[in-house]
């Protein structure tokens, strides 16, 4: 996994970050494992305006690593605007607790092993309004988990799309979140206003020991919370909610999704009012049932592992499987 840390204004942060790439002859668009073909781009171009009524900034940052890469920003545009709507990847595992003791947040990332060397962990400080953040990602500029400086923590899982539509997508919506949001009632609000591309949850918590699941498509968000008997909340990929159950596509490789999603249920119904941080990654690691035991010579495995303890301000990562290495506090970011 590579770190990194990043300053400035969006535009200047991705100018920098594509001019150094390119510096090293590495060029983005020459590591993609997919074409980005004219469909790509047709929907790109179509979310283009989505964007800048709702996000402009990140706009100048993909425009910022188009011009210091020398590429064309439509490419970069058709690419990650494309990502969980065409194809959807269907993997990762996240719970959020809020007990007497903990605030916690967990989440493993299950992707390809192929391209698990370009994994990012990235720190965003920015001299505009937005919001502070670490965050890590299989790709750039989405983010598929992090942490804020309000202390807002939120991942994602994606979904099968029953249908699509032109939006925003999941990374680029957690990417938003993490900006411009410093509670979960935030993160509600905005998923009623903002269109929607691909299918996703999104596992939220805060550090007023708020939580919520979104469960989302173009058509629908549900949210989901906690009970007093039940204070936890879990995501796969796979969407649990009455409304939304239907949606689900039985016919599709989503690595194992409800066998995940039951090892979460089945740990936090009787572990959640008392969990502690030991027994969070004893979770992760699989120690509770199947969670991230995978055969990892057919190309599949979890890539990363992350706790963001909301009470206490601390951040554990492990940057491999977490069964076969240990979680290492990150202090570099504060929140």
């Amino acid at each position: 996994m590579y770190h990194a840390r990043f300053s400035g204004s969006h535009y200047e942060i991705g100018f920098r970050w594509g001019s150094q790439l390119a510096k090293h002859a590495n060029y983005i668009l020459n590591n993609i494992p997919f074409p980005i073909t004219e469909e790509r781009i047709r929907f790109a171009k179509d979310c283009l305006p989505i964007y800048q009524e709702y996000f402009p900034e990140i706009l100048d940052e993909i425009r910022g690593i188009a011009d210091g890469q020398e590429c064309d920003v439509k490419l970069l545009q058709g690419l990650l605007f494309s990502i969980y709507a065409m194809p959807p990847a269907c993997q990762c595992s996240c719970f959020a607790v809020s007990n007497k003791n903990t605030i916690m947040f967990g989440r493993n990332s299950d992707f390809l092993t192929a391209i698990e060397k370009n994994n990012l962990n990235v720190i965003y400080r920015f001299s505009s309004e937005s919001f502070s953040f670490t965050g890590n990602t299989t790709a750039f500029v989405q983010m598929e988990d992090g942490v804020n400086e309000k202390g807002l923590a939120v991942g994602l899982t994606s979904i099968y799309p029953p249908s699509t539509r032109p939006g925003m997508n999941a990374g680029l919506l957690l990417r938003f979140f993490l900006e411009k949001c410093s509670s979960v009632d935030e993160v509600v609000s905005y998923m009623s206003k903002l269109p929607i591309s691909s299918a996703q949850t999104f596992t939220v918590a805060d550090v007023t020991g708020n939580l919520a699941v979104l469960e989302s498509y173009c058509d629908r968000v549900i949210v989901l919370r906690p009970s007093i008997e039940k204070n936890y909340l879990c995501a796969t990929n796979r969407f649990h909610s009455t409304e939304l159950s239907f949606a689900n596509n039985n016919k599709i490789d989503d690595w194992q999704a409800e066998k995940r999603y039951q090892t979460l249920v089945n740990f936090l119904d009787t572990r959640a009012k008392e969990m502690s941080l030991e027994e969070a990654e004893k979770l992760l690691r699989g120690e509770y049932g199947f969670l991230c035991q995978y055969d990892r010579t057919t190309g599949k495995d979890t890539v990363w592992s992350v706790l963001y303890d909301l009470k206490q301000h601390q951040i554990y990562r492990t940057e491999k499987n977490p069964k076969r290495t240990v979680y290492k506090p990150d202090k570099r970011f504060q929140f």
